[in-house]
């Protein structure tokens, strides 16, 4: 299956001043890094979901510090020893697949976080 992100192939060389940029959606998931979902952490198996569900890819990015809803300050302790540091799960895809990922992933994400904003890929 082909992504949307991809160039089309055999395409010629298009000036890139000419070419549409495609409107997006990015969906943020803000998890903590010791949620699990049964023996596996939370953010590895939405990243399996994402995958499944053929979004055009996901990255995850560990947190250094941070707080939530319960102002519990989250970070990184002496030698490396970690205090439940935040993680949050980048994806950009149509619109559409958004949609289909949200209602996929909403039962996953008890506790945390899911935003969406438009962005406009280069």
């Amino acid at each position: 299956m082909r992504s949307w992100l991809q160039e089309e192939p055999g395409k010629p060389g298009a000036d890139e001043e000419t070419l549409p940029m495609p409107t997006s959606k990015r969906l943020m998931i803000y998890v903590d890094e010791t949620d699990m979902l049964g023996d596996v952490p939370l953010y590895e198996a939405i990243v399996r979901r994402l995958l499944a569900l053929h979004a055009a890819g996901a990255t995850v990015h560990s947190g250094i510090m941070g707080f939530g809803k319960h102002g519990r300050v989250h970070r990184k302790r002496l030698f490396g020893v970690s205090d439940d540091r935040p993680v949050a799960i980048t994806v950009v895809d149509s619109g559409e697949k958004i949609d289909e990922i949200i209602a996929s992933l909403r039962p996953m994400v008890r506790e945390g976080l899911m935003i969406v904003d438009d962005v406009t890929v280069v």
